[in-house]
């Protein structure tokens, strides 16, 4: 199996029980999770050696979310200790017609305040065969974006395949800066992952598909899948394409481009769905050890990755526990859902 280094930010969610709203709870639930930390945790129980970077504070509030990636395999020896806070976010699970919401508490926490002393990424990529970063990192605070590009360089330096989820979140930063901040760091790129609002936020390339709409043609896509590879030089971009018909029930499928050829997932129809937060980490995860698995074989890679983010759907908290088999049985079909015994 692989060594596989992912960086970025671990927060505590807090979470009504259930689909109860902010207003009516009375006590939240503690739920560590964030976009590298899920791929992290994911690829881990697919048995990979996976180290997740990171700057926790010393306090027992730090120590939760050191504790939870343990608690699943994730290796946490590079995680920096310091700072004065951890992250925060409160997320409401919406149901039937009501979205689900989110609110932001992660200003000055202590990776947005990290600092290179912080981190010899040489070091910690020195062995491994994969690197894996989102959008979300760099917008944090313009010391994160540095400590991304620190540790792109090292990955190159040591000959790992880097992969971006390029996932742009409007509550962080604006198009205008993540495109100042993200195009730069294309150039150490290898797998690119990202829907077309990411493409067009993060990168400046216009989609012609209407997501938004329930729009997923995947025809739409591969005019700015050949444009992102051309530009950058990608190995290979991919996206997940959502139908969401409501907040519980959504269509679910994806498609990669090799430089070659493009290829589409089947489809899931995703009825009704527990919690679909992470299920985009779940995907990037999926693909990475899809890729690694089958190297060969990008329709494969890309089965995997979807059956393994379809199945995220399925599972409270931002981790997707689930094992390789439980991923492949959903990939070669078997969607009966029968007790196992």
């Amino acid at each position: 199996m692989a060594k596989i280094i992912t960086f970025g930010e671990i927060m505590l969610r807090l979470s009504p029980e259930g689909q109860d709203r902010f207003l009516q709870t009375d006590h939240f639930r503690i739920i560590p999770g964030g976009g590298e930390a899920n791929v992290a945790v994911s690829c881990a129980n697919y048995g990979h050696e996976v180290h997740f970077v990171t700057k926790l504070p010393g306090h027992e509030i730090g120590q939760i979310a050191v504790n939870a990636l343990r608690r699943y395999g994730v290796q946490t020896d590079f995680i920096a200790r310091g700072g004065n806070r951890i992250g925060l976010y409160y997320c409401e699970s919406g149901a039937s017609v009501r979205p689900s919401k989110v609110i932001y508490d992660r200003a000055h926490s202590a990776i947005a305040e990290a600092e290179p002393a912080d981190f010899d990424f040489d070091r910690i990529m020195q062995g491994a065969d994969w690197f894996h970063w989102s959008g979300i990192t760099p917008a944090i605070s313009d010391q994160a974006a540095e400590l991304v590009l620190r540790a792109c360089q090292a990955a190159k330096r040591h000959g790992l395949t880097v992969s971006v989820d390029l996932n742009f979140r409007k509550k962080l930063w604006t198009s205008q800066k993540a495109i100042s901040v993200m195009r730069p760091l294309m150039q150490y790129v290898d797998v690119c992952i990202g829907n077309e609002e990411d493409a067009e936020l993060c990168l400046g390339f216009k989609p012609q598909a209407d997501v938004a709409n329930g729009q997923t043609d995947a025809e739409g896509y591969k005019n700015i899948f050949l444009q992102m590879a051309r530009e950058f030089n990608f190995r290979y971009v991919a996206t997940t394409l959502r139908e969401s018909f409501s907040a519980s029930c959504n269509g679910w499928k994806a498609m990669i481009y090799n430089g070659h050829d493009f290829y589409e997932s089947k489809r899931y129809e995703l009825s009704p769905i527990t919690d679909r937060v992470g299920g985009g980490d779940a995907f990037s995860a999926g693909l990475i050890h899809g890729l690694l698995t089958y190297p060969e074989d990008q329709a494969a890679a890309l089965d995997f990755a979807v059956a393994a983010s379809a199945l995220k759907h399925t599972i409270n908290g931002d981790f997707n526990l689930v094992s390789e088999d439980e991923v492949r049985s959903l990939a070669a079909g078997n969607t009966n859902g029968r007790v196992q015994r």
